[in-house]
Formats: C-alpha cells, structure tokens, sequence
C-alpha cells in the first residue's frame, strides 16, 4: 500500500531550456537524478554532500551544480550512485517529514499548489507508516493540509 503513495512523478528544475536535474521526495528522503553526459569514464563523476550545500562535476572540470540545499540532510545516511547514465543522489532529510519545495535553495520552486500537493502527499504517507493496517491511497484532504512534522504531536521517531 505504500506504494501508491509514493511519488508518482519526478519534478525537473530546468535552466535555459536545458533539464538539469529532476527529483522527488518521500517523508525521510530527497531524490535527485542527473542525467550525465556521454562518452565521460564513470570514474570521473563526482559528488559531494554536506549538511547544507551539493557540489557535482566531473573532475578537473568546473562544478556541474555548486549549491545550498534547501534544508539540512544527515549526511552520514545521504549517498550516491550512478545508474544507467544517470547519477542518482539520495539526501537523507535531518527533519522527516518535512516538504521541501525544491532540493536547491532558490533554483526551481515548485510553485504554492505543486507545494500543497506534495505536503498532503507527504501527510498520507505519514498516516500509511503509522498505521499500515490501513489504506490511505484514496484519501483526500479538504482545504489545507497540516505540516506533516508537527501534525498531531510530530513524528513518531523509532
């Protein structure tokens, strides 16, 4: 049941009219999905995560992205790996459960609505990891959802 309230699309952060990156997110994680350019050794694709910045870039070259994240991560839990040229990075949120409106500080925002639409997902998913006997994947939300960190007294940490 899960499942179904995972994402059901990547957002993509375009620049210029190029795609730089797309991504998701679930209540712990922020997905990022490079596509990477052709003909480049895998071994010269780096990453670097900290606690609040991402660099990636092939190596003696300039950085591909430099920037702040939009909130902190765990950087201990984060990582990366590459995928059928696709570098995909996983950040791990220091808050669960928290919507993040785009993983780059300033650099496409999903706009107010795309902002409510993943917070009430995020919500659902909440509900479905603390009560998996049940089916949340029909249920809706009239008016504005609730912050899915503090809803009903936080989040239940194991």
């Amino acid at each position: 049941m899960a499942e179904k309230l995972a994402p059901e699309k990547r957002h993509s952060f375009v620049h210029n009219g190029q795609k730089v990156f797309e991504w998701d997110q679930t209540l712990e994680e922020v997905n990022m999905y490079i596509t990477l350019p052709p003909n480049v050794p895998p071994k010269q694709f780096y990453c670097k995560v900290q606690s609040k910045h991402v660099e990636v870039g092939i190596k003696g070259n300039p950085p591909y992205l430099n920037h702040d994240l939009t909130s902190p991560v765990k950087t201990d839990c984060s990582f990366w790996t590459l995928e059928d040229d696709i570098m995909h990075i996983t950040l791990q949120k220091r808050d669960k459960g928290q919507t993040w409106a785009s993983p780059i500080v300033g650099e496409g925002q999903l706009d107010p609505y795309a902002t409510d639409l993943e917070q009430k997902r995020l919500m659902l998913q909440r509900f479905q990891e603390e009560n998996p006997g049940f089916d949340f994947s029909q249920a809706q939300f009239n008016g504005g959802c609730p912050d899915p960190r503090t809803f009903m007294g936080g989040i239940r940490s194991d």
